[in-house]
């Protein structure tokens, strides 16, 4: 997502979902006793891909998408948390954490609502007397919530792996994934890269969620995590439905060098290609490896490829 107003607004769909069971997302090590708090936005599309092959689009799906020159004609963002009416996000980097105060310790908020961000780019500073940082879930949260605390936090659940065959008991285990609470949910970004793409796709992708919602997403599937409720759907134009941008008379850009170039605020991972422009000695970025395990009739189970990836909030 551009950082300033110089990006024209692009057509997109702004998804909430209610989380109606755990969910579970491993993390870097693949341990099972950690788990992510994010749904990456590869994640994402790969759980979109195996519902528009449910629903007899996939052909046409990856023409438009990962095999059309010229880039996707739809893109996702990462899934973040949401409490009630408030939606979070990493922090953009170049602008957290803010100066140190006596009373919050901004550095430990790996998530922030949307409006913080808002603050945060107009320039004006964050009152430390009406935020606290919920240790559990990470998110920075009003002073009044009080003990009802934030949208999520991580739990351990055991089982046992039985032999199919023989029946016996295999392994007991336990895997760590986060249980929502009340008013707590997850929302993630669509956009389209024109209007005709969005009125070719938008009908087509609220479908997949809610083939998604009944498969799961993530793992866990089998025991029942991973479900949701589609909470709600927005239709408009992106970054406008997520934040109230700055407008100055004249917006600061790059000077020197540097001129002409636009920041970017990361809502997804980024996987720069060779012929992206990307100029390293700006802003601020973070790794993170993506791998995991195909799921395909063909090679189910297989090991991908570890990426390694930007980060959101880059």
């Amino acid at each position: 997502m551009p950082s300033g107003p110089a990006i024209a607004p692009a057509p997109g769909l702004v998804i909430r979902l209610r989380p109606t069971s755990p969910w579970r997302f491993g993390p870097d090590s693949g341990a099972r006793d950690r788990v992510d708090p994010v749904c990456h936005s590869d994640t994402v599309f790969a759980a979109v891909c195996s519902a528009m092959n449910v629903l007899g689009h996939l052909p046409e799906w990856l023409a438009d998408t990962a095999q059309r020159e010229g880039g996707s004609a739809v893109r996702f963002s990462s899934c973040f948390p949401s409490l009630d009416e408030t939606l979070y996000a990493p922090p953009p980097m170049t602008l957290w954490p803010p100066a140190p105060t006596p009373r919050v310790r901004w550095a430990a908020a790996r998530f922030v609502p949307l409006g913080a961000v808002e603050t945060l780019l107009s320039g004006q500073p964050l009152r430390e007397d009406a935020w606290m940082v919920d240790g559990e879930s990470g998110c920075l949260l009003p002073t009044g919530r009080g003990p009802k605390g934030g949208p999520f936090r991580t739990r351990m659940h055991s089982g046992v792996a039985v032999d199919r065959v023989t029946g016996a008991h295999v392994e007991v285990y336990s895997a760590a994934c986060i249980e929502f609470g009340p008013g707590g949910g997850v929302w993630l970004a669509v956009e389209f890269q024109d209007g005709a793409a969005g009125e070719r796709w938008a009908g087509r992708v609220e479908a997949a969620f809610r083939v998604l919602a009944d498969s799961g997403l993530g793992g866990g599937r089998s025991r029942g995590w991973g479900r949701f409720e589609i909470r709600s759907i927005a239709a408009g134009s992106l970054p406008g439905l997520l934040l109230r941008l700055p407008t100055p008379e004249a917006p600061a850009e790059p000077a020197g060098e540097h001129a002409g170039k636009c920041a970017y605020w990361l809502l997804s991972l980024f996987n720069p290609a060779s012929g992206d422009g990307v100029d390293w000695e700006l802003g601020a970025y973070s790794l993170v490896t993506r791998a995991g395990r195909v799921e395909s009739p063909s090679r189910w189970g297989d090991p991908k490829r570890p990426v390694r990836m930007v980060a959101e909030g880059s």
